[in-house]
């Protein structure tokens, strides 16, 4: 599969109505997205996503029915990793400083109690190494 990173904003957009439905037509996607493009565009935007590997088609009657080619948690997960490496030589740590410092980045107490628990949870993976 290429690369996330490689999508165009109209691209993620429909890639992420995609996910969310789980299957989609063209028609499909155009009611789930706000402001979207015509429903030719979008049917010309997933044939490239199936080109690039991030959609495969059935054909249901005379409409095609897309799906993910991967998991979003995995598609995710690489383009987070590429992000880290570019932007932050690969750490997590200089990443989440760098987020914790901006004025706008805002955490509820879920997200902390979140991040709080999953650091426990590396110290104690790091330990068993």
């Amino acid at each position: 599969m290429n690369d996330p990173m490689e999508l165009s904003r109209r691209e993620r957009q429909i890639m992420d109505a995609v996910w969310r439905l789980g299957e989609a037509s063209a028609s499909d996607v155009v009611a789930a997205i706000d402001n979207p493009p015509s429903r030719t565009s979008v049917r010309t935007l997933m044939r490239i996503l199936e080109e690039k590997g991030h959609l495969f088609h059935r054909i249901d009657g005379r409409e095609f029915i897309y799906k993910p080619t991967g998991q979003r948690q995995r598609v995710a997960q690489r383009a987070l990793r590429r992000v880290l490496q570019t932007f932050f030589g690969g750490s997590v740590g200089e990443a989440l400083a760098a987020h914790l410092a901006d004025p706008q980045s805002t955490l509820g107490d879920e997200e902390l109690r979140r991040l709080n628990h999953l650091i426990r949870e590396a110290r104690t993976k790091g330990k068993k190494s």
